[in-house]
């Protein structure tokens, strides 16, 4: 009698990416790849490749070094390190429940571990079928897109392929919504008061929206769930978008124009949270946490304080394995 044998599942986690060190040449390495995608810049090549090469990477590299050496860990990049602990969390917690072991990979569309490095260890683990799960709650064509993207491309030698499976985004994902919740009442009990509350995502520039990215309808939709979940009524919340770059019309409002705005009108006492990020990076503990923070206090703010990220929190790890329980229901996996 033949022995049906279960197939394999494997996970790919993936986020932006990060460079290998804080220094220049790092940085350099990992800016060339990033803004070389034109996912992300999607001028013509021609026009691009010529101020990248010339300008932004003779610039940039150094001065954004700096800022990673602000918030650097022992063991890296804070998107790699709580990456990494996320994930560890979701493989403890996932397989402590099922028949079957879930192989869940970490890796970065952009830098290293590369999601080339990712499927090749899914490979290695003889997986049958692979479920995708970009950590980008909201969807966009500038990140989410450009996951499948690599993978199709790591994809391109293989002879046969597993199946493959990929979850678009989880913006509304009840789990999702309360552990944004819960982490801003937390806030709230901590500072002993309830603040206006910021909601600010990373932006895009507008005409990707006008062509049809539904990324700024996917952050509001976040944005208004939340708002409810807390009783918020709509002057005590405020949605803005912020990491604007060149001179292109971006996503509005813009986060640093309207907390500037802020004193002048009464709103004084903030916090801010980034509900686009699965776990805190370089934007949301330098740009947000400082650069923000500083703006608004100059402008008379007396109190702010940014919200981190769900990071491996348990409402985080909890969200991601129900994701994946979720997505792969329809294999047998139990």
């Amino acid at each position: 009698m033949t022995t049906l044998v279960a197939p394999k599942t494997g996970v790919l986690m993936v986020n932006l990416g990060t460079p290998d060190a804080p220094e220049p040449a790092a940085v350099k390495r990992y800016l060339k790849e990033f803004l070389s995608d034109t996912r992300v810049v999607d001028l013509s090549p021609l026009l691009w490749q010529p101020i990248l090469n010339l300008v932004i990477l003779n610039v940039r590299p150094a001065k954004v070094a700096k800022a990673y050496q602000k918030v650097w860990m022992d063991e890296g990049s804070p998107l790699y390190v709580l990456g990494k602990k996320l994930r560890d969390n979701v493989f403890s917690q996932l397989n402590a429940s099922l028949e079957h072991e879930i192989s869940v990979v970490h890796a970065m569309t952009y830098g290293n571990p590369s999601i080339l490095a990712g499927a090749n260890e899914l490979r290695k683990a003889k997986v049958d079928k692979i479920l995708v799960l970009p950590m980008y709650p909201q969807f966009s064509a500038t990140t989410t897109a450009a996951v499948y993207d690599k993978l199709m491309s790591s994809l391109k030698k293989c002879p046969s392929w597993p199946d493959l499976m990929m979850i678009k985004d989880y913006a509304d994902h009840p789990l999702y919504i309360n552990g944004l919740a819960e982490s801003i009442k937390k806030q709230w009990e901590k500072q002993g008061e309830k603040r206006h509350l910021v909601l600010s995502y990373h932006g895009i520039p507008k005409r990707y929206a006008d062509n049809g990215d539904p990324y700024p309808r996917r952050c509001q939709l976040t944005s208004k769930l939340v708002a409810e979940r807390l009783g918020l009524n709509d002057g005590e919340w405020t949605h803005v978008y912020q990491s604007r770059f060149g001179r292109e019309e971006w996503l509005k409002p813009y986060a640093d124009e309207t907390l500037k705005s802020f004193p002048a009108k009464g709103l004084k006492r903030i916090n801010v949270i980034s509900p686009a990020f699965a776990v805190d990076c370089l934007e949301t503990l330098e740009e947000v946490t400082f650069e923000l923070g500083d703006e608004f206090k100059e402008c008379g703010g007396e109190a702010y304080d940014y919200i981190p990220a769900l990071n491996d929190s348990d409402d985080q790890v909890n969200l991601y394995c129900e994701l994946i329980k979720q997505n792969t229901k329809q294999w047998g996996v139990s």
